[in-house]
């Protein structure tokens, strides 16, 4: 057994998504990291979609990006068709998206990492966690090295027992073409953590040239293409021909306009396909175990569970300018391959397309994400964090932002301070979080925009505003980059006041603008020279001030459960009058506040005046917690 000379601040074991917001994070806050993984030119890899963002995915890179984290600026830099999505709808539920050239993106996070201070990449398989006292010490890797450190984040995505299916044939793998983890799982299990099994799925790529993309609807990005990074003007896409900042001479090559997407769908052909090799997908067979994600079903799932509808849409997406592989959206089986053949040539446009690459199922080990706090830390282990899809989440951007969060408190655990914790209110990260360790998950999670309560609070475009300064108060985001959001609210706060006093005729300026037609480009003397972004958050701040102070008072209302905390070493035992349902759940997840408790499913509000009543004990009755536990409601949720 070697030992590793040096010691490390924070150990970062996997390079997904999760893994380089993690090390970047924790690098960038000044701590010695390393980051390990299985293979280096598998950092930052888009294993599947070759996309950032969308539905409230979106909010979450913005959020990320506000903070001083990384994936925003990498999306900008190689995207290769940008939208805004639900521009019909209001503000809260818009959200940026792009089509990725999925090498460039995962070329630039290596070279991202490859220059970052502070951090050490290293090609090896991590084995085991190492403890001592109930607290991490570091890790051990198949080759017999032990690297040592204070704080441990394990970010394995789907590597851990992985188990690839097509049809009948099965093989060990983390996906396509990497081997799985066998050891970690059990080193894991050692340290008292429970583990589940989850699933999910991918579709076929296919020969750009075998389409016939004329009987299909082309879909073209936005002009001018919506960024997601807040920290530079005149930002370099690909699709552009310039560049202001310093990037790779690789992606500054990279020139000319958006590439298309293509809207198809399927047809009578492949419902009747599915349905008689049903007996041959390992879904329905019974090979497959684990649970894969409601919200991103496979075609056999989409056939069996939507019975009535005669086809679905399939978006035929590219996945790089440099080459000639194309993404079939919508479309992940597990079926055997020769099946696979025919169900594409059944798709409108792919009649004589060429698979070069089959899609599969991947069968993995998660941990139950009710096992840590919300920073993300196990309560079975001091230091050691998870941040990802081994938390029970589907999606880069997910994985991204718990990475985050973990780089982040892992860096400040090593150094004696308090974590950072994200509540409801402030962000979608927050929100993500709080769903995982108070709610867990029976199926992979996903954002949606509908479980988030304060929507209107935590739109894409404000997320600056929300959460830069603590970005910058944590060392993680630039003093510069930090004076642009207080020039930003100086910017909004002056023309506000303007609006508000200024009148024309009987009504102010922001009167007027209330107005359901009304912009503030058609307002009677606009400041033409405030930048876009300025104007639109006035815009939408007067619009919806009524929808917004409404849920400010919501948020007042219930700061007093949120803010109230309850004893880490409380014995629920011995609180008189609780179900014994609301003890099981209360003692599993041990909530930090009145307000995480009463998101727990099995506590009634009948249980939170109960535990508040007993807490409050020998002082005077808490009419303001009471009064606010009634009107505690489920949020409206696709999962529920």
């Amino acid at each position: 057994m070697f030992e590793f000379p040096i010691k490390y601040d924070v150990i970062v074991v996997g390079a997904g998504h999760a893994g380089i917001e993690a090390s970047l994070a924790a690098a960038r806050m000044g701590c010695k990291t390393l980051l390990l993984t299985m293979n280096l030119d598998s950092i930052g890899q888009m294993s599947c979609n070759p996309a950032i963002g969308g539905l409230a995915k979106g909010h979450l890179v913005r959020e990320i990006d506000a903070l001083g984290g990384e994936m925003g600026k990498c999306a900008d830099l190689t995207g290769i068709q940008f939208r805004m999505l639900n521009t019909r709808k209001g503000p809260a539920v818009q959200a940026p998206r792009c089509q990725s050239d999925k090498k460039a993106y995962q070329m630039r996070m290596k070279l991202t990492c490859e220059q970052q201070p502070n951090l050490s990449i290293k090609q090896e398989q991590t084995t085991k966690i190492l403890q001592m006292g109930g607290a991490v010490r570091g890790v051990e890797t198949s080759l017999g090295v032990r690297y040592y450190a204070t704080a441990v984040i394990i970010t394995a995505g789907t590597f851990l027992q992985g188990l690839l299916h097509v049809g009948e044939a099965t093989q060990s793998g983390g996906r396509s073409g990497d081997p799985a983890a066998h050891s970690l799982s059990d080193s894991m299990r050692e340290l008292g953590l429970e583990l589940g099994r989850f699933k999910t799925g991918t579709p076929p790529r296919l020969l750009r040239r075998s389409i016939d993309f004329s009987m299909t609807i082309e879909q073209f990005g936005d002009d001018p293409p919506p960024m997601f990074s807040y920290w530079w003007n005149g930002l370099f896409h690909v699709e552009q021909s310039g560049s202001a900042i310093e990037v790779p001479n690789s992606i500054l090559n990279r020139t000319g306009k958006q590439s298309s997407c293509f809207i198809t769908h399927t047809t009578a052909a492949t419902r009747g396909l599915v349905e008689r090799n049903l007996s041959r997908s390992p879904l329905y067979s019974g090979r497959i175990k684990g649970i894969g994600p409601r919200y991103c079903p496979s075609i056999e799932d989409k056939i069996v569970r939507f019975s009535e509808k005669e086809r679905h849409q399939i978006f035929l997406e590219p996945e790089g300018i440099e080459t000639e592989e194309i993404y079939v959206n919508g479309f992940s089986t597990s079926l055997p391959v020769d099946v696979q053949v025919d169900l594409v040539k059944s798709i409108v446009g792919c009649e004589s397309a060429e698979i070069v690459r089959p899609a599969y199922a991947v069968e993995y080990d998660y941990a139950f994400p009710t096992q840590l706090d919300r920073a993300l830390q196990t309560r079975m282990c001091r230091g050691l964090y998870l941040a990802g899809q081994i938390n029970g989440t589907s999606g880069y951007e997910e994985a991204a932002a718990q990475g985050l969060v973990a780089g982040i408190n892992a860096a400040r655990m090593t150094k004696g301070n308090s974590p950072v914790l994200f509540e409801r209110d402030q962000a979608y990260i927050g929100v993500l979080i709080d769903d995982l360790v108070t709610k867990g998950t029976i199926e992979p999670y996903r954002m949606f925009t509908s479980r988030c309560e304060y929507r209107l609070l935590l739109r894409h475009d404000n997320a600056d505003l929300r959460l830069s300064k603590i970005g910058y108060e944590i060392g993680l985001l630039r003093a510069e980059n930090w004076q642009r959001v207080v020039e930003k609210r100086e910017l909004i706060e002056n023309e506000m006041a303007r609006l508000h006093q200024q009148r024309s005729g009987p009504q102010t300026l922001a009167q007027l603008l209330r107005r359901p037609s009304m912009t503030y480009d058609c307002l009677p003397n606009p400041n033409e020279q405030l930048p876009l972004e300025v104007r639109r958050e006035i815009e939408v701040s007067i619009k919806y001030a009524g929808y917004i102070n409404r849920q400010l008072i919501d948020v007042m209302r219930l700061k007093n459960l949120e803010t109230k905390e309850i004893p880490p070493t409380l014995d629920y035992k011995t609180v008189p009058s609780l179900r014994s349902e609301a003890r099981q759940k209360l003692s599993c997840i041990r909530p930090a506040t009145i307000g995480q408790a009463s998101r727990i499913s099995g506590v009634s509000p009948a249980d939170l005046g109960c535990l508040i009543i007993w807490l409050r004990r020998g002082e005077s009755p808490a009419p303001e917690l009471l009064e606010a536990v009634p009107s505690i409601m489920p949020v409206t949720n696709e999962a529920e």
